[in-house]
């Protein structure tokens, strides 16, 4: 047993690690810059340069210390036509621009020209006063030449240069002070057409960047406890996540014991009682029960035992008022108060199910040779169902408590958000609303590790409640 729990373990390396490559790809090609959303702010078309400046280095500052100044991964295998360096541009869109650029037109170096002279062309436009005879066309040079950081189809260039162009003549203030790099910028745009060599982008280019980049951190940041930044408050992610995951862990546990305890011994009583109206009470109850969805349940227990029209029994939303500061035994039963309801609504779903698994397990070890042969030598029913039959019977029931471990953490999104519960569920949904993507990720590797560790005790607990089963090798 011990040799088969190592080699499973070994077994874990590779699937975490390929867990984790999938969620790190999906986590850099998720919408939006979290660099962007973190700082929350941005420089209106009619900002001065030095805003602008404050801006840009604000930002870069942030980038460096969230790590996205870094390459991705510990090479790339790309085309002759990207370069090396193309992750140190640092807002995302213009990365992109310049990757479809460089793509579409095999020239890096004129292609890189073309960028530097956007900035050079942008940040002489922000420099210059505003007054009555350039407010007006000033602010519309800003809007053109910001749209060139997002344009790659060479018609829109075009345009936005006609418009550009067109725009400076009628103004002599502005084509005096910008005629040469604007000049300069439509060269550099004539260049990459005549430079064109479409054929690079066939010649296959391998760079290699060691393990200062930005998986290698993430994943040995997240081996140390170290999970990241929340975008919306700025806190660690390990610390937001705790504060939730205590009142979703205690809801879930809680549950969990409920429904086993209540569900498996319906379910004995489902298999031994088959064909009578005990059963057929007990199923149909069941089954009425799990066809309610639970969002419904909750919110006609909110409306009858809340204090609506009806009885004012419970609390309907929240996990009580009392401070940290007051005794534990007064914020336990206020807590335990606030639980009654979302704990009925989390559980009474899962007695069908877990029952039914129960009696398809119970009849099926019933009508073995042995429980006749128990039968035949006048051993005491009780004995024959909850010695003999019910061990044997446990294998649906330990294959379901694989996914135990993870819905401890995971929470159930609709119930905590109906009664305003903190937890997991309601933490998780804001963040994909929020677009918090180091609370999302963080959450589905946890996810995934504890669905591993799930099934490795479900083998074990086959082996512990079946001799039969066994994993270690025959002789």
């Amino acid at each position: 047993m011990l040799i088969y729990i190592l080699k499973r373990v070994f077994i874990f390396i590779p699937t975490l690690i390929a867990i984790s490559l999938l969620t790190f790809v999906i986590s850099i090609n998720a919408p939006g810059d979290p660099v962007d959303l973190m700082l929350n702010k941005s420089v209106g078309g009619d900002g001065q340069a030095s805003e602008k400046l404050a801006t840009e280095k604000s930002y870069e500052e942030l980038r460096h210390k969230l790590g996205f100044d870094k390459p991705l991964f510990y090479f790339s295998i790309t085309n002759a036509t990207q370069p090396d360096t193309l992750y140190k541009i640092p807002q995302k869109t213009h990365r992109e621009t310049l990757q479809r650029l460089s793509f579409t037109y095999g020239n890096w170096a004129d292609i890189s020209n073309y960028y530097h002279l956007i900035k050079k062309f942008e940040n002489q436009l922000y420099n210059i006063k505003r007054n009555e005879e350039t407010a007006i066309d000033l602010r519309k040079m800003k809007e053109l030449t910001n749209t060139l950081y997002n344009n790659y189809d060479e018609f829109k260039i075009n345009t936005i240069f006609n418009n550009l162009e067109f725009t400076l003549t009628q103004n002599k203030v502005l084509k005096y002070q910008l005629q040469g790099t604007f000049n300069a910028l439509k060269n550099s745009v004539l260049r990459i057409l005549e430079n064109k060599n479409p054929f690079n982008k066939y010649k296959p280019d391998i760079h290699w960047y060691g393990t200062d980049n930005q998986y290698h951190h993430w994943i040995s940041n997240f081996i140390q406890g170290d999970f990241g930044i929340s975008y919306q408050d700025k806190r660690p992610v390990s610390s937001v996540l705790w504060d939730a995951l205590k009142w979703t862990f205690i809801l879930s546990s809680l549950s969990i014991i409920i429904a086993y305890f209540v569900a498996i011994p319906l379910g004995v009583l489902s298999a031994v009682k088959k064909g009578t109206k005990t059963e057929k009470s007990i199923t149909t109850t069941l089954f009425v029960m799990y066809s309610l969805p639970n969002f419904w349940i909750a919110t006609m227990l909110i409306i009858f035992f809340c204090g609506g029209d009806f009885f004012d029994w419970f609390p309907a939303f929240g996990l009580g008022t009392l401070p940290e500061t007051a005794p534990f035994i007064e914020r336990f039963f206020e807590t335990a108060y606030h639980y009654i309801l979302p704990l009925i609504c989390v559980t009474y779903a899962s007695f069908a199910f877990i029952s039914r698994q129960m009696r398809g397990g119970m009849l099926n070890v019933i009508g073995q040779d042995y429980i006749r042969t128990a039968r035949a030598k006048g051993v005491d029913e009780k004995n024959v169902v909850w010695k003999h039959a019910f061990r044997n019977s446990l294998l649906p029931i330990i294959t379901l408590f694989a996914s135990v471990f993870p819905a401890a953490i995971s929470g159930s999104f609709i119930i905590e958000v109906i009664f305003s519960i903190p937890g997991m569920g309601k933490l998780t949904l804001e963040a994909i609303f929020a677009r918090n993507y180091p609370i999302v990720f963080t959450v589905l590797m946890f996810t995934s590790i504890l669905t591993l560790i799930g099934t490795l005790v479900s083998d074990i607990m086959y082996a512990a409640v079946d001799p039969r089963i066994s994993f270690s090798a025959k002789k």
